[in-house]
């Protein structure tokens, strides 16, 4: 969507605001499904944020099927908004969350919380046995590499090996009140790195490489994970894998029965510098021009919302609409205003500029409501988890 039609949708609306492109989202799910071969999509809640949201997914096609959440009270918050089959993709050792969920297995709901060590089994029983359910749970696999010098990957689960998802299902086997459902391996250095950042000749290089060597290896682990469990007695219901950026290679393990999706709905900026795919800028926030100091600057009010992870500029947010604007290297995205610089054009004060977040569904943490816009008019908004009155984290 060309400037104008933003500028036309914004008309009248009240400045700072959070916007969400019906028409790029609906693509991006079309694209979504496609790259996902035959395999359900379980969508990524922390990169939505908002119920509204989920449930508009949901309905788009009968292969969006569930949730992936972050913590436990968001899921019983889910169930309770109407929703069901939720994955906790992360452990909670926070007993008051976790009877919350279980309070929701005994209502009839479907929630599976992640597991990669026994002291989170010992939390999970012990309100489990107080609910009166068998509390399903997740075993997360490390998804990493080690190469000779160099950790590829991220530090989360210890699970890296048969002999320990053996020994963590015997402790799951151990406790009368908990059931092992689904195994989750998350191959995080796939998923989530570019490999066409501008810029950056060595890593466009590197990153390829290491993706390839890395995700034999990934699939073989995968694999012999799941064959030993099942083997060992796990009736596994799901084996979940994948994400955005990796949805290409995951759909290739036979062993994963459904993949997982959450920035492409929303396509932030870090996830513009991938080889094999490009998704359509799907959500931002708008900012008001207050200050022209200069023929070429201009001020706009708000805009510092960086994205969480390793620091670096590229977790700042970066003008979207119109074309040309730029940052300014001294100052950044500011507390409470921006400057910005280039093609300033016809811009003047009062008009908004659209800028897209880095990451996706931390620019709902900043909002109450998103705009939904289609074909340059406002259709109506929705709340976000923080209009709700919700901070899972």
């Amino acid at each position: 969507m060309e400037y104008p039609q933003y500028r036309q949708a914004l008309a009248g609306q009240i400045l700072p605001l959070a916007w969400l492109d019906l028409d790029a989202l609906e693509q991006n799910m079309r694209d979504i499904l496609h790259r996902a071969g035959d395999l359900p999509v379980r969508m990524v809640s922390k990169s939505l944020r908002s119920v509204a949201v989920i449930k508009r997914i949901l309905a788009f096609s009968p292969r969006f099927q569930g949730v992936m959440c972050f913590h436990p009270a968001e899921a019983a918050y889910l169930c309770e908004q109407g929703l069901d089959d939720i994955l906790v993709g992360y452990p909670c050792m926070q007993p008051n969350a976790i009877a919350r969920a279980c309070a929701q297995t005994k209502a009839g709901k479907q929630i599976v919380l992640m597991v990669d060590a026994d002291a989170q089994l010992d939390v999970i029983a012990l309100e489990a046995k107080k609910a009166g359910v068998i509390q399903p749970v997740c075993m997360d696999m490390d998804m990493s590499t080690a190469f000779p010098a160099l950790y590829f990957g991220v530090r989360r689960s210890p699970i890296n090996s048969v002999i320990k998802a053996i020994q963590l299902y015997r402790s799951v086997e151990n406790h009368q009140h908990l059931r092992l459902e689904g195994v989750m391996g998350y191959e995080a250095q796939i998923a989530g790195i570019g490999d066409c950042v501008p810029g950056k000749h060595l890593q466009n290089c590197a990153i390829p490489m290491l993706k390839q060597l890395s995700i034999p290896k990934l699939t073989r682990r995968r694999g012999d994970i799941v064959a030993a469990l099942t083997q060992a007695g796990a009736r596994l219901r799901f084996v979940n894998g994948g994400g955005t950026g990796s949805l290409g290679s995951t759909i290739t393990d036979p062993s994963v029965t459904e993949v997982a999706v959450g920035s492409g709905f929303y396509s932030p900026h870090l996830f513009d510098y991938y080889q094999a795919f490009q998704y359509r800028p799907a959500a931002g926030f708008a900012l008001e021009v207050v200050r022209r100091p200069d023929a070429y600057y201009l001020t706009c009010a708000g805009g510092g919302y960086i994205a969480s992870g390793g620091v670096g500029v590229e977790k700042l947010p970066r003008p979207h609409s119109p074309c040309g604007l730029l940052l300014d290297g001294n100052e950044g995205a500011g507390e409470v205003q921006t400057p910005l610089r280039g093609a300033l054009g016809p811009l003047k004060v009062g008009d908004p500029v659209l800028f897209r977040h880095a990451k996706a569904g931390e620019l709902c943490e900043r909002f109450n409501e998103l705009l939904l816009i289609r074909n340059g008019k406002a259709e109506g908004s929705v709340t976000t988890y923080r209009g709700d009155g919700h901070a899972f984290l």
